[in-house]
């Protein structure tokens, strides 16, 4: 194993994938580490594989540079196959849209180091706007994967229910793929699955299993975000995936001899907490992105349970409908590899 794997799984990035490739490969304070960059392409249809291949033609011998395809289509299957394919003790994650600061890698391995307790840590992520953001745009920036949590060190306890994003996090491999299943409930094509979360369901995993997990200040990265992603609609349906989602972060958070009891309480507060916003905020639902945005979370969170159930019936329903495989004539021969 080496020292320290940087995985970017990515999906059609071949405009964004040279920037973050660039920036890995005049990364300061590496000479005596072993380290290696590895691209995960989740079913990309644009030049991706291409790209890779221009920068391992020219892409420094002390670093490897490795490109993979994984064709089951999800950020959760992309990072899980980073995770198996990745030959560092730690590995380091960054979306194609994440840049790191010059000494991401160096900072990165030097905190893992220091910590053998620690599972996964994560980045301090500035938002690199291309045009202004809306006002009072920082009360939802956590959910854009923006995360300034001050200049310190910082555990993630468990009771603060609170995770970093998987944009610029770093998790011991060891820790991963003990801890964590390679299918995860919130496993997801994309926002059309109408989900989002799988990073803290991962993660969830992770602590849950007696691992630490951290904030680091000294790894920066800058998370850029394009005008598009400043737009009304994209925020409430980025928000009420997150919502929609809220039930199996929060059922994973919890002993499970407590989640019969915790359903009710938490339905009860969504509910108040639901109606207390719309009568404070009635009036400028229809004109305010960010309280629109947040209006559409707790009223996702409050259904999410319902939808989370609807979803595991679909799929059990359409498993139980499948037809039955016919039978072959020609003798198969099973290998227990």
């Amino acid at each position: 194993m080496v020292d320290f794997t940087v995985a970017i799984p990515t999906y059609n990035g071949e405009s964004r994938l040279p920037e973050v490739l660039d920036r890995l490969r005049t990364q300061v304070g590496v000479e005596h580490l072993d380290w290696e960059v590895i691209v995960v392409d989740n079913n990309s249809t644009d030049r991706t594989a291409t790209i890779v291949q221009d920068y391992q033609a020219n892409w420094p011998q002390a670093c490897p540079l490795r490109y993979y395809l994984e064709t089951q289509q999800g950020a959760a299957f992309a990072r899980q196959r980073a995770a198996e394919e990745a030959q560092g003790i730690f590995i380091g994650f960054l979306d194609d849209d994440n840049l790191p600061a010059p000494n991401w890698v160096a900072a990165a391995h030097a905190f893992g180091q220091d910590r053998p307790s620690v599972g996964a840590y994560g980045s301090q992520i500035h938002g690199a706007f291309e045009v202004e953001p809306p006002a009072d745009f920082k009360r939802i920036a956590p959910f854009l994967a923006i995360i300034e949590r001050g200049p310190n060190p910082r555990r993630y306890e468990p009771e603060k229910k609170m995770l970093p994003p998987g944009a610029g996090l770093v998790v011991r491999k060891q820790a991963w793929l003990k801890s964590v299943p390679k299918s995860l409930v919130l496993n997801n094509k994309g926002k059309e699955a109408g989900l989002a979360s799988e990073d803290l369901e991962a993660l969830l995993h992770v602590q849950n299993a007696g691992w630490e997990i951290w904030y680091n200040p000294t790894m920066e990265v800058y998370h850029k975000i394009p005008p598009w992603r400043l737009e009304r609609e994209y925020l409430i349906v980025l928000l009420r995936c997150v919502g929609l989602s809220r039930h199996r972060i929060r059922m994973l958070s919890i002993q499970p001899w407590q989640r019969p009891l915790a359903l009710p309480a938490y339905f009860a507060n969504d509910l108040r907490k639901l109606i207390f916003y719309f009568i404070k905020h009635r009036k400028t639902l229809k004109s305010d992105a960010i309280a629109a945005s947040e209006f559409e979370l707790l009223l996702s969170s409050l259904i999410s349970p319902f939808y989370l159930w609807s979803k595991l019936l679909k799929s059990r329903f359409s498993f139980e409908r499948l037809p039955a495989p016919v039978e072959s004539s020609v003798a198969t021969t099973q290998s227990s590899q």
